[in-house]
């Protein structure tokens, strides 16, 4: 497993992190047992994965809860959170930060949360009192490194001047590329950037083709209106997705991986990137998930994979 620095001040990191939002259950059909989720996470880690990311809205709780029970008696694995705006979160007033970090590192059994994050922007109030808080929560001990996800360069810029961002959590695969060049800066700039969703919820793995049903209460299944399932599994936009899998399938033969792993290789591979996360509540898939972190492709073969890409939806 390869390592890199998160950022200019951050910590080490595997170049792949266990992603938890599956781990919850919510949203992703019936949930696997308690025990098994926590197989898989525990099977990441044994694998060389050394950080999971989880948020206080996976599962209400539930996931972090997992994390906190799956970590016990790891305390070299680092820990990645998030606090949600309301009405889904928390909230992003200055106590409500302070309250759902504490009830956080309650729930994960821990004295302090490695990266804490805002999960995404919201419009009140001012990020500027929302990052005076996270800040606060650094100088306290509470935390030791703190970060955004989803957010643009705007919104960084503004936290920037106040204490530095240490990382950027996108959304980021070679179905949805639209952030290349925030990361790019981001990498400039001394913040670290850990993408979610290198395996397009699936759709890079191989296991989903036209057929696949999923579960009614699977935000998959597009019956939850989510903006994921309109630009990825959508008809019209399914086929295209899939047909940037089974066009990976020879180079990942020839490489002698899997077409995730090339996927999530591909994902680490980009210019400003630290870490790709990926999770899953099958012990087997973790460990070949973490596998991916030992896969180091020339130029030539991003470029290969770029040209693949273009076969994808348009950018969201």
């Amino acid at each position: 497993m390869r390592r890199r620095r998160l950022g200019s001040a951050g910590p080490e990191l595997s170049v792949v992190g266990f992603g938890t939002w599956e781990a919850g259950g919510d949203e992703w059909g019936a949930n696997d047992s308690d025990e098994e989720v926590i197989g898989a996470i525990r099977a990441g880690l044994d694998a060389g994965i050394d950080w999971v990311d989880t948020a206080e809205i996976y599962g209400d709780g539930v996931s972090e809860e997992l994390v906190g029970r799956a970590l016990a008696g790891r305390d070299h694995v680092l820990v990645a959170t998030k606090v949600a705006p309301r009405p889904d979160g928390t909230g992003f007033g200055a106590s409500e930060v302070r309250r759902a970090c504490e009830a956080s590192l309650k729930r994960l059994g821990r004295d302090v949360i490695d990266l804490y994050q805002l999960h995404w922007p919201a419009d009140e109030p001012a990020i500027e009192e929302t990052w005076q808080a996270m800040s606060d929560l650094v100088d306290d001990g509470l935390v030791r490194w703190i970060g955004v996800s989803n957010f643009g360069r705007a919104l960084i810029e503004r936290c920037e001047a106040i204490r530095h961002v240490d990382s950027l959590q996108p959304h980021f695969s070679l179905l949805v590329r639209t952030h290349r060049d925030l990361i790019r800066w981001c990498g400039e700039r001394g913040i670290g950037v850990i993408a979610y969703g290198p395996l397009a919820f699936g759709l890079l793995t191989g296991a989903i083709d036209e057929d696949t049903e999923f579960a009614r209460d699977d935000w998959r299944s597009g019956g939850t209106g989510d903006s994921y399932y309109r630009a990825l599994f959508a008809p019209g936009r399914l086929g295209r997705s899939l047909a940037v899998e089974r066009a990976l399938r020879p180079v990942a033969s020839r490489l002698g991986v899997t077409t995730a792993q090339l996927a999530i290789a591909w994902t680490a591979a980009q210019p400003g990137m630290t870490a790709a996360i990926a999770g899953s509540r099958n012990p087997q898939h973790a460990r070949e998930n973490a596998a991916a972190g030992a896969v180091a492709l020339d130029e030539a073969t991003v470029r290969e994979i770029d040209e693949i890409a273009r076969l994808g939806p348009e950018h969201r």
